[in-house]
């Protein structure tokens, strides 16, 4: 693990390194470049994912002058996983807790997937802690007229969705640990979904395989998946809020999961918005289209940071 450290006010630009960071109570596993004085970026994975899906990203917008920092989600690869209750209110929790310790006051946040669910309601119940949001294929989307899993059930009767079937405790991991386990599982969602299979090749996808190996390491994960409907009921307070912070949108155009239609009327919600789609891609975009991904962030927090 590197173990150089920057002076306070430091404008040295640091390459990417690994670190640890004590937040809420947890510890969470970092990627970090950029220099310490420099505007916090935070990124959030998704699922099945670690904070190594943002690779491509973190020395980029760390030599542009961003302090830049992309965490293993609590209970993901080598973060704790404490036996807790893995819905959005704990977990942004020790999302936003970071900044602190980081040594700042602020932060835009990026998420994908997963990620994106976190940060537009992290942005709703902390806005005095966030300046700018980024989401990544995942849109802010209206609060449903009942908790989500509930009206999956509902829509999904004779062929019930993934969502549904990860619902029941200890069924999906078993599931997953059929055949070769993890290996199956990783190489299976990022082929399925993916419009550029190069960027998943044996290297890349051993990453993911060695994170999801050990025994219990997909059960926090899925966890995130069994607090839909508690997740509902916790942000009731804040749902209607408007997002009152410069955010971009980052479609995919070939996105089976997030399409860009489901975008449709997110100004109703985040007045400031703009949006990119980027074009031949499927779900992991800033893995299968990492300069196009870099090059809209970038832009974006050049203009955040001119306000």
């Amino acid at each position: 693990m590197d173990v150089l450290h920057a002076r306070p006010g430091s404008r040295s630009v640091r390459a990417m390194h690994e670190r640890y960071v004590v937040t809420n109570g947890v510890r969470l596993y970092c990627l970090e470049a950029g220099p310490l004085d420099g505007p916090l970026v935070l990124l959030f994975h998704g699922f099945p994912e670690l904070a190594y899906s943002w690779r491509h990203q973190i020395d980029a917008l760390g030599s542009s002058g961003y302090h830049v920092v992309a965490p293993d989600l609590p209970g993901y690869g080598r973060s704790d996983k404490p036996d807790v209750t893995y819905d959005s209110e704990w977990v942004n929790a020790c999302l936003v807790g970071l900044i602190e310790p980081l040594g700042h006051e602020q932060a835009v946040v990026a998420g994908h997937d997963w990620g994106g669910i976190l940060v537009w309601s992290m942005v709703r119940r902390y806005p005095e802690k966030i300046t700018g949001v980024i989401g990544v294929n995942t849109p802010d989307l209206p609060r449903p007229p009942i908790p989500p899993v509930e009206l999956f059930r509902q829509i999904f009767v004779d062929n019930p969705i993934y969502i549904i079937q990860f619902q029941e405790p200890g069924v999906a991991e078993w599931v997953l640990s059929w055949g070769r386990g993890a290996d199956d599982f990783v190489e299976m969602i990022f082929g399925a979904t993916t419009q550029n299979g190069d960027a998943f090749g044996p290297d890349v996808l051993e990453v993911y395989k060695e994170a999801f190996r050990p025994v219990g390491a997909l059960t926090p994960p899925i966890e995130y998946y069994r607090n839909l409907d508690r997740n509902w009921h916790l942000t009731a307070d804040i749902a209607d809020r408007l997002v009152d912070v410069p955010c971009l949108m980052i479609s995919a155009e070939n996105d089976p999961v997030l399409t860009p239609m489901m975008t449709a009327g997110m100004e109703e919600r985040v007045p400031d918005l703009e949006r990119v789609v980027i074009a031949n891609c499927g779900h992991w975009t800033q893995q299968e289209r990492p300069e196009e991904t870099t090059a809209a962030m970038l832009a974006y927090l050049k203009r955040v940071s001119s306000r």
